[in-house]
């Protein structure tokens, strides 16, 4: 290959950008409007805009980034993680397309890819697993049929896609229909499909996991595990490598597993085998994902293998720089840092990020998409940066991190930074009395309160106006900031209202239930004039990939004032409760 469409956005089209010239290829990134001015399309050799702001019209259009890619001159693409990065069809396209994918076959995707299938292939090579369909559920009657034959807890999962979109655990029977839907609704958005089926929930689990490389002369390696425990929303947090507090055999029979699952399927590239760990010891599979992991730097930081470049290397058809399971380098965790509100429940804070100050010395690595400067668009996933600090032992990689993480600076909007740092000294994260953490644990067990952060400035409009413009007496399409125009046009006049005169105008307002954040109103739940109960359901937001419900504060009659479908700004007036 000589030149990469990354086919993403955000740190990991930076990583690939900065593999590819490892490599020795060039990298063409592509763009919404809102990352016109994006950290990873400076990074790339080449950018081009995709015309659009949503990420169906963008990263998700496998029309346009093929186009892109035969524009450009790419005869590679790369997908990144998240978006169409487990998508058969795209896979399918650009290898139609005459173009060379970075990834596994098809075929393999849509095997492993589909949850229900990478199951049976699970049982077929003698993994362990809990109770599930067989088959993605029909309706919400199905879920339900399944709950009261094996009891409650239960997760509701897409059955296409990953990184924790589309998962939702009932723990009521008066939940769960709400609970498919809203799945549903998730897996649309994030993966444009909405099949989901059902699990038995293991309460408490941890979450472990084995990063896989193949390629095409029938290597299948097992470079080791990671511990993904710490999550929210069943979003991971904080991810270490390897995985701590395993006894040998746990450790080999995850391994065993990964290698003879990714075996089964003829897997090819990077994959991640993923499993449950029950309080118990019990070990249940729990899906494969078929693409690069966020917290692959980990892996890479304890093996010193460059995962990235081991991917271009098996889609340029050579074999893999090892055949055998490396022994680990020391120890190191990641932490994801999202624009987050942890002070408030994990609010997405899109905006403008004023400083950003890493941190940096022995031991520490940061993959980032943004810089000071940079702004955080509300239609993406809030991950702005990943801090990856690594050390001999746990114990050192854990001094380290409380040290850099003591250095990180980032203003201007919300960061989960001072969960960070409450946590890498809480005595279940540490461990010395046994390590604690598991999926749930934030929600059930951090009690340590966290403020809310200083409300984050109002996003700026990010739409770009198009027009025609003659340039050497050739035509081209010019797309310019609608921010710069507006600046031209309010030269000398008066600026826009900020959002602290929305939050003014809802404080003399007792009847105005305002936006929680700055994304789009999804849908109503309620009609105009329907009477509601305090602490009723009356909408539900959507922002940065995630689902967050609307409910009443007080008991009355609706006024509906914002129309479902539209964008609605930090602290804006959707209704009145009279």
């Amino acid at each position: 290959m000589k030149k990469v469409l990354i086919a993403n956005r955000g740190e990991i089209a930076v990583r690939i950008a900065r593999a590819c010239a490892d490599y020795g290829v060039k990298s063409v990134a592509v763009y919404a409007d809102a990352d016109i001015d994006a950290l990873h399309v400076r990074m790339a050799d080449e950018a081009y805009g995709l015309g659009g702001e949503r990420p169906a019209d963008t990263y998700l259009n496998i029309a346009k980034l093929i186009a892109i890619a035969h524009k450009s001159g790419a005869d590679a693409v790369h997908p990144g993680y998240g978006f169409l990065s487990e998508s058969e069809a795209f896979a399918r396209a650009v290898i139609d397309a005459g173009l060379r994918w970075i990834g596994p076959t098809p075929e393999t995707i849509a095997q492993l890819g589909d949850k229900v299938e990478a199951r049976k292939i699970a049982l077929k090579v003698g993994a362990p697993l809990v109770a599930g369909t067989p088959d993605p559920v029909k309706d919400a009657g199905e879920v339900l049929a399944f709950a009261q034959q094996h009891g409650l807890p239960i997760i509701i999962k897409a059955a296409f896609g990953g990184g924790g979109r589309g998962m939702k655990i009932a723990w009521r029977m008066d939940e769960v229909e709400e609970l498919y839907h809203s799945a549903v609704r998730e897996a649309v958005t994030a993966f444009g499909r909405g099949e989901c089926f059902v699990e038995q929930f293991l309460d408490r689990p941890r979450h472990i996991e084995a990063q896989v490389l193949a390629d095409t002369h029938g290597n299948v390696v097992v470079l080791g595990t990671r511990d993904c425990s710490l999550q929210r929303r069943n979003q991971k947090l904080v991810e270490e490598a390897p995985a701590p507090f395993l006894s040998d055999e746990q450790r080999a029979r995850i391994h065993t597993a990964a290698r003879d699952i990714c075996a089964a399927a003829g897997y090819v590239s990077a994959g991640t085998v993923e499993f449950l760990l029950s309080q118990t010891g019990a070990i249940s599979f729990l899906e494969v994902n078929t693409r690069l992991q966020v917290e692959h730097p980990v892996t890479e930081q304890t093996t010193g293998v460059d995962l990235v470049i081991e991917q271009l290397r098996v889609a340029d058809g050579l074999p893999l720089s090892l055949t055998e399971t490396p022994a680990p380098l020391g120890h190191s965790i990641e932490f994801r840092i999202n624009a987050e509100d942890v002070g408030r429940g994990f609010l997405p804070t899109p905006g403008p990020v004023a400083r950003f100050d890493a941190p940096s010395g022995p031991g520490v690595r940061l993959d980032t998409g943004v810089q000071a400067g940079s702004v955080v668009p509300g239609s993406f996933d809030s991950l702005m940066a990943k801090l990856i600090v690594s050390g001999a032992t746990r114990e050192q990689a854990l001094a380290r991190a409380r040290r850099a993480l003591a250095e990180f600076r980032i203003e201007g909007l919300s960061s989960v930074l001072p969960f960070h740092r409450a946590v890498i000294g809480h005595p279940d994260f540490v461990g010395h009395d046994g390590f604690k953490v598991h999926t749930r644990w934030i929600e059930s067990d951090f009690a340590e309160p966290l403020a809310a952060a200083v409300r984050a400035e109002p996003l700026p409009d990010a739409s770009l106006v198009r027009c025609a413009v003659e340039i050497d007496g050739r035509r081209v399409a010019l797309g310019l900031p609608a921010m710069l125009l507006q600046g031209l046009a309010s030269a000398g006049g008066a600026a826009a209202a900020p959002a602290a005169a929305l939050a003014a105008e809802s404080a003399v307002d007792p009847a105005a239930v305002t936006s929680p954040i700055a994304g789009n109103l999804h849908a109503w739940k309620v009609a105009d004039g329907d009477t509601v109960q305090e602490g009723d359901v009356i909408a539900v937001m959507e922002a940065m990939k995630m689902e967050m419900q609307v409910a009443a504060h007080r008991s009355g009659v609706v006024a509906l004032v914002a129309e479902a479908g539209k964008a609605q700004a930090l602290g804006a007036v959707i209704a009145r409760i009279g």
